[in-house]
């Protein structure tokens, strides 16, 4: 009686060719790339949208804004503060010695504004392109593993001149497994790149309101 063949994963990973091996290798690196990266952003979203709801509430309390700006301007925190301290640090360097404010003032603090803006926006955005990568070429990455795979199979049947399925199956298994973790990498981090990109827009929309909001504000102190 011949002895049952194991279709475990790791028994599959073993027989499977070096080129198919390596392609599960890379498949398995990726996707765990995919979960770093999305951990990592879901937590720092989290935090910075805990600091812009905590600056918000501070900003609106009708306390002084060179008060609070004196309380958080040596270490601002997240983008809502970043973008206020960059805009106050313009505004009181437009004042002249006689208090006067120097022409193009509103025009110079948008613009800081708008830096400090364009810099939490990359970091927010920072290796979501990588998710959307491993999103779309994993599965060619399994694809081709398993036409390797496959390939290897048909040519192992060619040697032995046997088509019995105890023949076929273990080769086609072993190279169906690689589109299976290709699958499995490229369906989280398409998920994960969807879902934090959403966020990521959405808290970057809040710090643009932000912007005009303080904007709107600081230009009636200079038509004032």
């Amino acid at each position: 009686m011949e002895a049952a063949i194991d279709f475990s994963i790791w028994a599959l990973f073993s027989r499977a060719t070096l080129p198919v091996q390596l392609v599960m290798i890379l498949l398995i690196g990726l996707s765990v790339w995919s979960w770093t990266i999305a951990i990592n952003k879901r937590l720092v979203l989290g935090v910075a949208r805990r600091q812009a709801a905590a600056f918000d509430q501070s900003f609106w309390s009708g306390d002084p804004l060179d008060e609070l700006f004196d309380q958080i301007s040596a270490s601002p925190k997240g983008g809502s503060e970043l973008i206020f301290t960059a805009g106050m640090t313009e505004w009181r360097r437009s004042h002249r010695e006689d208090g006067a404010m120097i022409a193009g003032a509103q025009s110079r603090i948008e613009r800081s504004m708008d830096v400090a803006l364009s810099k939490q926006a990359n970091q927010l955005q920072n290796n979501l392109g990588a998710l959307a990568s491993i999103g779309s070429v994993a599965p060619f990455i399994g694809l081709f593993g398993t036409v390797w795979g496959i390939m290897n199979a048909f040519i192992e049947i060619a040697a032995q001149q046997n088509t019995n399925l105890a023949v076929v199956a273990p080769g086609i298994a072993e190279a169906l497994l690689a589109t299976g973790l290709g699958l499995l990498a490229a369906i989280p981090a398409v998920v994960f790149y969807n879902n934090l990109s959403a966020g990521s827009d959405r808290l970057i929309g809040s710090y643009e309101a932000f912007a005009d909001e303080f904007s709107t504000i600081l230009s009636r102190q200079l038509g004032g």
